[in-house]
């Protein structure tokens, strides 16, 4: 299953009364929001995801969101919103503004999300129920990575794999366009793994199966996202 900005303006009301988890990091304040410090320092990542990339990646991609976000809501009815409530209300409206706002918004989201999920040396695997959840689901860890590798490729370009829970409340892998991502449909956002090319592609070039697994084999802090689950 692949998530859309239409399947957003479809299913968004229907989903609106799902609890969502709130961020470390962010704030409630009106603008302008300011973009989180990295829990890590730049190279700590490596070899998985190389320092350059993460400089890339969170100082100029991550970062341009933030700011033309500020940007676009200056002076419009999401000026005194935080990031995830500007999120969900710009996920429902169909206006050309809304759409901008909704874009820049969510890909801001989604990188606090990313980047506070991940450890450098991670934590391996997943315990307790959340491993019993994904041997449940998956078939096992190599279950779950075959499945986030296979979710990956229904994702036409660029866009995200987050694992959440589906319509009958059950973990699940669903891909995610562009800056589409859980929250926005009233959905939680245990994980998020970014398959925009800018996120991989001066490490691993076309290897994005590659990338992936050596994201979720290495640099996952399993501790944050059962928090996420329990929250």
């Amino acid at each position: 299953m692949t998530i859309t900005r239409r399947t957003i303006l479809v299913t968004g009301a229907a989903a609106a009364a799902a609890t969502v988890f709130p961020l470390p990091h962010i704030a409630r304040a009106a603008l302008p929001l300011k973009q989180p410090a990295l829990p890590f320092a730049e190279a700590d990542l490596a070899p998985v995801i190389s320092a350059k990339t993460v400089g890339l990646h969170y100082g100029k991609h991550h970062k341009a969101y933030f700011d033309k976000l500020n940007t676009l809501a200056a002076g419009s009815r999401y000026a005194d919103m935080d990031l995830i409530e500007i999120v969900k209300a710009a996920a429902k409206s169909k206006g050309a503004d809304d759409v901008k706002i909704f874009n820049n918004a969510a890909q801001a989201w989604n990188h606090v999300a990313y980047w506070d999920q991940f450890v450098p040396g991670g934590s391996n695997r997943p315990t307790g129920n959340l491993a019993a959840s994904i041997d449940e689901t998956f078939g096992g860890y190599d279950g779950f990575t075959k499945r986030a590798v296979d979710v990956s490729d229904t994702v036409f370009g660029t866009g995200w794999v987050w694992l959440t829970r589906d319509d009958d409340n059950k973990l699940a892998l669903i891909g995610y366009e562009d800056g589409n991502n859980p929250v926005a449909v009233g959905r939680p956002a245990y994980l998020g793994i970014d398959i925009w090319e800018h996120a991989y592609y001066l490490d691993y070039e076309n290897r994005k199966a590659e990338h992936i697994r050596a994201v979720l084999d290495r640099l996952i802090n399993w501790k944050v996202v059962e928090e996420r689950i329990n929250a």
